[in-house]
């Protein structure tokens, strides 16, 4: 395993009677713990916790935060993941008092502001997808995927429909996608991509049956590309009696030209904090909307919020609904988050990003694709793949290329991934980055093909100036390092 470069741990610096902390005076009752609880429960000896002082403690986590990598250091082309920018008004807007003190406890009458939000967020989203209702209790893209599939099952069932038990699902799809149907009680069955990096229709129409529940679709796909015939793929799942369930990863290409509800689907969930600008580094905070057709409306997960004469209420009285799905209402940080940046953007605004999005894309695809392999020669729309197969060859891995790229100061992008592309490299720009950043990621890629050719070994053995080097993969999978053992 590669060794960090000088620099100590928290425990390393800690000397006996340092204190970094103070604490206030106690507002609440003294226990005696010895006296309240089982002796099974007491701590025999005090935890061994660094002792460092306030400065110390300061400049420790400063220094591991420089060494992340965010949006807000540097570009992040993460593929099908939007890792765009987070506009600072954001975070002004829900930290006003009336946000940031809500509490879901507290009674429906002193909250009417915050259910105000969030009712005209899930209009927006309604208006931008072209679906009846929407719900903002799914916590991210994961959560919703599984909401909606629960909704689609429960459709079925409630038509005494109760043999459809399979979820299509394209080659190309995000892993999320046949795992949230497996989790709902679905078989996953994959329809092919043809030699454009579209869905096959012709395969469609073979694997659809009576057993269809729903087909899975991103539109765009994760290989960038407009799926052309999704009109008549619609039919062709409508025909069969199945659901379309629109995974909302790639709204980011299409806002403002193009609504899912509009191309025939029946369910779709969105990722707010991709397209719409919540901080989305380190897992989270997530929200996934749920999306539905007036058909599925009923079975929306309770409780829904509603409007009626001027307030604003939960309505738990749904007896179809497939219940509660998440603690209290969603994720309310990143829906206030999302209805500023729908607010401050606009419709035309949106309509820009798509454009400003699609248009980063095809610049760095076209400026790249004599360097690297281009497995589908046509217009992209938000998100691309090329492929490091000419590279391979002089023995040099996509895996290399993307360690390289520290060297340069970049986050690399997706790298093998989708499947069905071999060396896969999936570069998203999204609309927030400058031509000239552009220009410089491009630039590295070019500067790393040729030393592939040239000095392979330096791309190789790369990264060279990172805190922390080329780890050893295989150790790390079999022997990973999970906690501190103090020697």
């Amino acid at each position: 395993m590669a060794k960090e470069k000088d620099f100590p741990l928290i425990f390393d610096m800690s000397k006996e009677g340092r204190k970094g902390y103070q604490l206030p005076e106690l507002d609440v009752p003294d226990v005696d713990l010895d006296a309240d609880f089982e002796d099974e429960y007491i701590r025999k000896e005090a935890p061994e916790l660094p002792e460092v002082s306030e400065l110390q403690i300061v400049r420790h986590y400063t220094a591991l935060s420089k060494r992340n990598h965010g949006i807000d250091s540097g570009f992040y082309p993460l593929g099908s993941c939007t890792m765009k920018y987070n506009p600072k008004v954001n975070e002004e807007i829900v930290r006003l008092p009336g946000f940031s003190f809500v509490h879901p406890y507290q009674a429906e009458e002193t909250a009417q502001g915050a259910m105000e939000l969030m009712y005209d967020l899930q209009t927006s989203l309604e208006n931008i997808t072209g679906m009846h209702q929407f719900t903002l209790q799914s916590a991210a893209g994961a959560q919703g995927e599984w909401a909606g599939l629960m909704m689609i099952r429960a459709y079925h069932e409630s038509n005494g429909d109760t043999e459809r038990t399979e979820v299509i699902v394209p080659d190309s799809a995000h892993g999320t996608n046949p795992a949230s149907a497996a989790v709902a009680g679905f078989k996953a069955v994959t329809v092919k991509t043809n030699d454009r990096g579209l869905v096959d229709l012709d395969d469609l129409k073979r694997v659809v049956s009576e057993k269809t529940a729903a087909l899975m679709l991103t539109n765009p796909n994760t290989l960038g590309l407009f799926e052309e015939e999704i009109i008549e793929m619609a039919e062709v799942v409508h025909g069969a009696g199945g659901r379309l369930y629109y995974d909302g990863a790639n709204l980011n290409a299409i806002m403002g030209y193009a609504r899912p509800g509009d191309m025939g689907f029946d369910v779709v969930h969105l990722n707010l904090h991709k397209t719409f600008t919540g901080p989305h580094g380190g897992g989270g905070p997530g929200s996934g909307p749920v999306g539905v057709t007036e058909e599925m409306a009923k079975f929306l997960p309770k409780p829904v919020l509603t409007k009626k004469d001027n307030q604003y209420t939960f309505d738990y009285n749904r007896p179809d609904s497939i219940g509660r799905i998440k603690p209290y209402y969603g994720n309310f940080g990143i829906n206030v988050r999302a209805y500023t940046y729908i607010r401050s953007m606009g419709p035309d605004g949106l309509k820009q990003v798509s454009e400003n999005a699609v248009l980063n894309a095809n610049y760095m695809m076209r400026r790249l694709q004599d360097e690297f392999e281009l497995p589908f020669d046509q217009h992209c729309k938000h998100e691309f793949v090329i492929s490091g197969k000419k590279q391979k060859k002089l023995g040099v891995r996509t895996l290399d290329i993307a360690k390289r790229l520290l060297d340069f100061g970049f986050h690399p992008p997706t790298i093998y991934f989708p499947l069905n592309v071999e060396e896969a490299m999936m570069v998203e720009p999204t609309e927030t980055e400058s031509k000239e950043t552009l220009d410089e990621f491009i630039d590295a890629l070019i500067s790393i093909s040729n030393e592939a050719k040239e000095d392979p070994e330096i791309v190789q053995d790369a990264p060279h100036t990172t805190v922390v080097s080329r780890m050893d993969e295989t150790l790390a999978a079999r022997k990973p390092v999970l906690k501190y053992e103090k020697e």
